[in-house]
């Protein structure tokens, strides 16, 4: 399911949403909508959507950088029948596309297991933008549930691409910023995953000038990034 919620913070915001519905933090994805900086005469806010784990918006975007403290790296071998359906899983989807690649475990946490892709085709498991990697990892998540499994929820990755492509982001919202700032009109970012559009989001919260906005339908949808000065 999808909830929107609105506070005077983001942690504000996250609070009512987990008392609302009476889950843990762990257990949905937040995407932040929209923020507004208090002026003088407009009290500030923040706008956010909140996936639970029924919906595939929230599967898609649970690569996300956050380094809880139970994670545990260590055998990259797959751990009983789960694990190991799984990694048979994502090798037999990437060979029926015409590629090979060695498949093992990332990383392990509660609810959550992370699959490193070896291959010599990374570039083309990637895709533009990372929208095969994105496919894939839904099509892990989907199996996954298939196995009786919708409680953990699984990470796809090659190359290191989820932690270049989040520098990456992190350039091109102080970028545009600068561009939009200077130009004093908006500028409409390329369509994005939920994760991608939060970290557009937050890396420009805390810069007064600066305001963000979701637009669009769907999973990939386009943050605008705005000039609205400082009053």
């Amino acid at each position: 399911m999808v909830y929107e919620y609105e506070g005077k913070t983001e942690k504000e915001a996250i609070e009512q949403a987990a008392n609302d519905l009476g889950l843990e933090r762990d257990q949905f994805d937040v995407e932040i909508l929209e923020t507004q900086k208090s002026t003088l005469f407009k009290k500030g806010f923040v706008k956010i959507r909140v996936h639970t784990l029924e919906t595939q918006d929230h599967v898609a975007s649970e690569f996300e950088g956050k380094m809880p403290a139970k994670r545990i790296v260590g055998d990259p071998l797959p751990q009983g029948d789960f694990e190991k359906k799984l990694v048979e899983f994502v090798m037999t989807v990437i060979e029926k596309m015409g590629y090979e690649a060695k498949v093992e475990v990332m990383f392990r946490e509660d609810h959550k297991v992370g699959l490193k892709l070896d291959s010599g085709s990374s570039s083309i498991l990637i895709g533009r933008k990372g929208k095969n990697l994105d496919a894939l990892q839904l099509l892990a998540n989907v199996y996954a549930g298939r196995l009786g499994r919708e409680d953990v929820r699984i990470i796809l990755d090659t190359e290191n691409y989820r932690i270049r492509r989040e520098e990456t982001l992190v350039r091109l919202a102080y970028n545009t910023a600068d561009k939009v700032r200077s130009s004093r009109n908006s500028i409409l970012l390329e369509p994005m995953n939920p994760f991608e559009r939060r970290i557009i989001h937050t890396t420009l919260n805390d810069i007064p000038d600066i305001e963000t906005k979701s637009e669009g339908d769907g999973l990939y949808k386009q943050v605008r990034i705005l000039y609205k000065g400082i009053k």
